[in-house]
């Protein structure tokens, strides 16, 4: 489910030039041992179309919809569906991950971000060295 938001802006991006109102992607983040996981229904965009960037604890995902006929408004009996640009910005946990390996795929209509987490090491012995 998408929700329009007229107050978010994204003026001069590549993907959406001129665009100044945008969706907001409603998706679920969660972690297991090895990885967070974000995932999103997205349906009716193409690969193309959506940007997915990391940096530094932020994931930003971007993409325009496109409304494939033009209906004018007053034939409309219900428009509950959101045509254009759309964004979602997800703040990751504090644990550390490897955005090196990170990946995402779509699939039916879903798209899923995969960050593999860093397995910290809890402990370690300390050889104790002469001065």
């Amino acid at each position: 489910m998408m929700r329009n938001t007229n107050h978010t802006t994204h003026e001069g991006s590549e993907l959406f030039p001129g665009s100044e109102l945008e969706g907001e992607l409603a998706v679920d983040v969660y972690q297991t041992p090895l990885e967070i996981v974000i995932r999103s229904p997205i349906a009716g965009v193409k690969e193309e179309d959506v940007d997915v960037q990391i940096l530094g604890d932020m994931v930003s995902i971007r993409g325009k919809r496109e409304q494939e006929e033009t209906t004018e408004e007053k034939d409309y009996f219900a428009q509950e569906c959101y045509w254009g640009a759309f964004s979602k910005t997800v703040r990751l946990p504090l644990s550390e991950v490897d955005v090196e390996r990170a990946s995402a795929v779509m699939k039916n209509g879903v798209l899923t971000v995969r960050i593999p987490r860093v397995e910290k090491t809890k402990s370690k012995k300390l050889k104790i060295q002469k001065e």
